[in-house]
């Protein structure tokens, strides 16, 4: 619990962006399901066999997983908030659309003859007694599509739209739980808030609701407006998930921040490798960390087969700038490439330093991820380069620290810039025969940006050539042991490297 409460207060900056991000998406979904689910319902009464069929369809939507369904809508609506938004309406439309037609139905037919021999015309029976008469069952529809989108909306971080995802995605990538417990619970209690709202509402009186949802649409307009009276020059850096390369961005921030008049809008933990590409495509971030192995394996589709970091790097850039004009500045010094890893009393005890030490080992068992233990640059490339031949147990990467720490795999696939690797006091085998290609980070730009202030390329690359392997992992384990912010940690390497 300390630990839980300790996490949260180092978070809580962050914390309330997120919470906001997450009432902002989840209630514009919500709004919008409501403006489609309640009208169609009121259509479809007296058609009770094209009733059948929306429900049908809309049922079916339900099943539809929500990851597959975010990948169908990346290509026609880009990343952030549209497909995320488009996806939870989806999913929220099932409950209120049933809902409010079986509330239609269930009105007895007598109270609508009386009402029509009182000369009462279709409209003012709808305002006057038959959404009243429906209202508890409305309602509750509306109750279990609120509950139902906060609940999906935590998927909405994996494609760079926020929310308290983030804190979920965050947690899996680093092992840690209380990350993961900070954004489960929060969107629980999140959901348990509005269903107890929604549920009040289901006594009130019609204009009573209708006003609730009313105030609750301006409220939602407002959030989204903010003025621009910034007269300053304005750009947005993205970062993946992660400690590194939310360091790395703040870095880039202060930088240009100190040195030019443009202000920096950061984005960090903003989505994954291919999110963050198709957002500079997009102009929905302005630059991002890149690392020069995944431009070539990613993005260029080759498999890299130098390991001379410089080689890699320009190879790199001559690619990204032929495939989509973009500009690839100056990496730094740091490899966060495949490492192999045991613990540091396994080490000493069998004299290992190199990965060909490993030889000497008795079918050790080793941890792998799915992707390293099939990639040639894996173990593939370990069995033909090295001659090594492990009992792989494959399992998530964020897992492997665990099994490696608790001595249920005697070998772990890292990176070799992890903040586990301190944290748990590992010995990282030097790669003695040159498997592992170079992954050095640089700043990823459109030409256009770089035309539009040429100023940039001088201030980012004070970065280049600097930062160590050790460094690097200091600065990580500061972040994710040491829970001090990425902005606190980042400033003071600039200013011990005397870059402000």
């Amino acid at each position: 619990m300390q630990n839980l409460i300790s996490t949260f207060q180092s978070q809580e900056g962050q914390f309330w962006q997120y919470l906001f991000q997450h009432i902002q998406i989840s209630l514009f979904s919500l709004f919008v399901a409501i403006l489609i689910a309640i009208p169609t319902a009121l259509l479809l009464r007296n058609f009770p066999k094209a009733a059948e069929w929306i429900l049908q369809i809309t049922g079916i939507f339900q099943t539809i997983p929500s990851l597959a369904l975010l990948g169908l809508l990346i290509p026609f609506l880009g990343i952030g908030a549209p497909p995320a938004i488009v996806a939870l309406v989806v999913y929220g439309l099932f409950p209120i659309i049933q809902n409010t037609y079986t509330g239609l139905q269930q009105i007895n037919p007598s109270l609508i003859e009386a009402a029509t021999a009182f000369g009462m015309n279709r409209r003012e029976r709808l305002m006057k007694f038959e959404l009243a008469l429906a209202m508890p069952f409305i309602i509750a529809g509306i109750r279990t599509s609120a509950v139902m989108i906060i609940g999906t909306a935590t998927l909405a971080a994996l494609i760079g739209a926020g929310g308290l995802g983030n804190f979920i995605i965050l947690g899996i990538n680093s092992n840690d739980i209380s990350l993961i417990l900070i954004g489960a619970i929060s969107s629980a209690i999140l959901a348990i808030l509005f269903s107890t709202l929604l549920h009040w509402l289901e006594k009130a009186k019609l204009r009573t609701i209708l006003m609730s949802f009313f105030i609750g649409l301006l409220l939602l307009a407002g959030s989204y407006y903010q003025p621009q009276s910034n007269t300053h020059p304005e750009i947005t850096i993205g970062g993946k998930l992660g400690s590194e390369p939310t360091i790395i961005i703040n870095m880039y921030k202060e930088l240009i921040e100190k040195k030019s008049d443009i202000r920096v809008n950061l984005k960090s933990n903003f989505a994954d490798t291919t999110f963050c590409y198709n957002a500079l495509k997009a102009d929905k971030i302005d630059l991002y960390p890149e690392y020069t192995g995944t431009i070539l394996t990613t993005f260029s589709k080759k498999t890299t087969t130098s390991t001379n970091p410089e080689t890699v790097y320009e190879n790199a850039r001559d690619d990204i700038k032929k495939l989509d004009d973009f500009i690839y500045l100056k990496p730094m010094a740091f490899q966060d490439t495949y490492a192999l890893a045991v613990k540091s009393s396994t080490a000493k005890e069998n004299q290992l330093e190199n990965i060909s030490d490993l030889s000497t080992l008795n079918h050790p068992l080793a941890g792998f991820d799915l992707e390293f233990a099939n990639r040639k640059d894996g173990y593939l490339g370990l069995q033909s380069k090295y001659g090594l031949n492990f009992n792989v147990k494959t399992m998530q990467t964020s897992l492997i620290y665990s099994a490696l720490n608790n001595n249920a795999v005697q070998i772990a696939q890292v990176y070799s810039t992890d903040s586990q690797i301190k944290q748990y006091n590992l010995k990282v085998l030097k790669d003695d025969k040159k498997l592992f290609p170079p992954y050095q980070a640089a700043p990823l730009m459109s030409e256009k940006l770089l035309k539009k202030y040429p100023q940039l390329e001088t201030i980012l690359n004070q970065l280049a050539g600097k930062i160590t392997d050790q460094e690097m992992i200091e600065m990580n384990y500061q972040v994710n042991v040491e829970q001090k912010s990425a902005a606190t940690v980042a400033h003071d390497f600039l200013v011990k490297h005397h870059l402000i």
